[in-house]
């Protein structure tokens, strides 16, 4: 599935590991802000690097990390993340506990919940907060792109 500026491949469901953790492959485009700046108030996720080089901004810390290196952004910590490089990048994003994947799924299915009042009633469903006013900022201070609707 493609939701624009991150593709989502569905590995384990919440469902499937008694909610104790999703696992989500997330190829991101060459350059590509793959979300806003953001914080999960309920999951912790670690971004394990397949190909590519990732960077990350944690709190006020940017980071990069290759393949073979593990990205912990912990729940309530101000985060995003994109491809920092020329090449196709591909990440394993765990998210413990699980159900947030359900958020993709539902974004997929109806590309309007992520626009005005529904993203803002979809956010607090998934206990999200998004600042979507990051996006020209990150794009402009990292050379990215961000190639879906604003909220």
């Amino acid at each position: 599935m493609d939701l624009g500026s991150l593709g989502v491949r569905f590995m384990v469901w919440a469902e499937e590991s008694g909610g104790e953790f999703s696992l989500v492959e997330h190829p991101i485009p060459p350059r590509t802000l793959a979300a806003p700046l953001h914080r999960h108030a309920n999951e912790d996720e670690y971004s394990y690097v397949l190909e590519g080089r990732m960077g990350a901004l944690l709190g006020d810390e940017v980071v990069y990390a290759e393949k073979g290196h593990l990205v912990f952004k912990p729940r309530n910590q101000w985060h995003t993340f994109w491809n920092a490089g020329d090449e196709a990048c591909r990440i394993l994003e765990i998210i413990s506990p699980g159900g947030f994947e359900h958020l993709f799924d539902e974004v997929a299915g109806d590309p309007e919940a992520m626009v005005g009042d529904s993203a803002e009633s979809l956010d607090a469903r998934y206990g999200l907060e998004v600042d979507y006013d990051s996006v020209a900022r990150l794009c402009e201070e990292h050379g990215l792109a961000f190639p879906v609707e604003e909220g």
